[in-house]
């Protein structure tokens, strides 16, 4: 089941990056040809603050995609960076959830908990305790066959003063 989750993963987040980038660029087109400014901001660059805000977001959601894909690829837990930027990418999610809800609507919402339940999947099935539940048992070296029953340990002996 974990690497399925890996592939989903990472073929969502790369969608994703795609997503946000292409509707980022596509903002910054429309706010380019709308000649207009908001606050008395310059529209050049408020076009181009989107385009380059698409391409930093689309960018980081691609990293994190190809980490989910090289987790998958490896089948071993993302380690160091990678689990960083994966446990960063679900606190995005998150956030973007929240936001979703209040301006966007229910499916966006739905769309980004989908997103944050998969990257925690993801890191709950690569977990890095998925060592034998019982140590090893360790060879015993076993003495001559004649020397009676083995002593009894148990607390020490009272001493008196």
């Amino acid at each position: 089941m974990r690497r399925p989750v890996a592939v989903v993963v990472a073929v969502v987040l790369v969608v994703e990056a795609l997503g946000v980038a292409a509707l980022n660029w596509f903002l910054g087109i429309v706010v380019d040809r709308q000649d207009m400014s908001l606050a008395g901001l310059d529209p050049d660059v408020m076009s181009t603050s989107s385009k380059a805000g698409g391409i930093v977001f689309g960018l980081y959601f691609a990293f994190c995609g190809l980490v989910a894909l090289l987790v998958a690829v490896r089948d071993q837990p993302p380690a160091g960076f990678g689990r960083v930027l994966l446990i960063s990418a679900a606190v995005v999610h998150g956030l973007l959830a929240a936001v979703a809800w209040g301006l966007v609507g229910w499916p966006a919402f739905l769309f980004m908990v989908v997103v944050l339940a998969l990257i925690v999947l993801l890191l709950m099935t690569y977990d890095r305790h998925d060592g034998p539940a019982t140590p090893a048992a360790e060879p015993r070296a076993e003495g001559p066959k004649d020397q009676g029953p083995a002593p009894v340990s148990g607390p020490p002996a009272p001493t008196t003063p």
